[in-house]
């Protein structure tokens, strides 16, 4: 397999992309949808693999067994990525059988019309800003193709003005936000599911028009719970060769709790955040909770 080297970032469409994922855009603007497909949609550290697991499950009514028939980057594919030596996204789910579940953390600008124009359904998470920050540091000290994020404050300073992979978390989760009704979207945050993921995932169940009974709903929410996850060589990553996701000093699922921002953040830095974070998102009613 030939290792990535660390990627440069590109401007695609205004937004910071990887250089491997903007020379094969043209493939994933191309990208056409089918009406019965499932987006999982996320900015970068949101839940995503969490997310895609409980769906997984739902669609295989709640079947273990099937749910480790592959593992989840197969069962889910990523519809943007390009790794040197392997499928890429669009690849593997032309190949794919109906109905497709794909996950994606392109903006919404971004998304190929295709899904829009078969009213393809998402559900979107969003997570917040600063256990996202946190989160997507660590995540660029595993991964071999991702850039040097430097030290912490240095990248949380990239992170605020959306000098990442995928750009602004700002401009992310609102744009997502503001579209929610125009397309057929279930808006979701990961602060609630921590909270209550029974009850997130009824309203996944209600948004699939699909009906499980209690003790699915239980099951779903146990073995999709970060514990369990963490231990699923189908779900938690283990299977990647460490030369491309270096898991030796830090998991991929790493603690998966809402607030531990606050064990990174200095105090100069979250005032500093504070205030950059009510300036760009005064133009939206967009809440968050930055713990539970």
């Amino acid at each position: 397999m030939d290792i990535p080297t660390l990627q440069k970032l590109v401007p695609l469409h205004g937004v910071p992309m990887a250089i491997e994922i903007a020379e094969n855009w043209e493939t994933v603007e191309q990208f056409q949808a089918k009406s019965d497909d499932l987006v999982i949609s996320t900015y970068p550290k949101a839940g995503t693999t969490w997310a895609s697991e409980i769906v997984d499950m739902i669609y295989a009514g709640g079947d273990l067994e099937k749910c480790r028939r592959d593992t989840i980057y197969n069962r889910v594919p990523y519809l943007e990525a390009r790794i040197p030596g392997m499928p890429t996204g669009v690849e593997q789910l032309a190949v794919a059988p109906s109905p497709r579940l794909l996950k994606t953390h392109l903006p919404i600008h971004m998304m190929p019309n295709s899904f829009w124009e078969k009213n393809a359904k998402v559900i979107y998470v969003a997570r917040n800003a600063k256990d996202v920050a946190v989160s997507y540091f660590f995540f660029h000290q595993i991964v071999k193709a991702m850039p040097d994020p430097g030290p912490w404050g240095v990248f949380l300073d990239n992170y605020m003005e959306g000098n990442v992979s995928y750009g602004s978390w700002y401009e992310h989760v609102k744009g997502w936000w503001e579209k929610r009704n125009d397309h057929n979207i279930l808006y979701l945050f990961y602060e609630d599911m921590k909270e209550d993921p029974k009850r997130e995932i009824r309203k996944m169940l209600h948004f699939l028009e699909k009906d499980m009974s209690d003790d699915i709903v239980e099951k779903i929410a146990y073995h999709t719970s970060f514990d369990i996850m963490k231990t699923n060589d189908m779900a938690n990553y283990k299977t990647i060769p460490n030369e491309l996701l270096d898991q030796s000093t830090t998991s991929f699922m790493r603690k998966g709790i809402a607030g531990d921002w606050k064990n990174h953040f200095t105090v100069a830095q979250n005032e500093k955040f504070d205030e950059e974070y009510k300036r760009k998102m005064s133009d939206t009613r967009l809440h968050f909770r930055s713990e539970i």
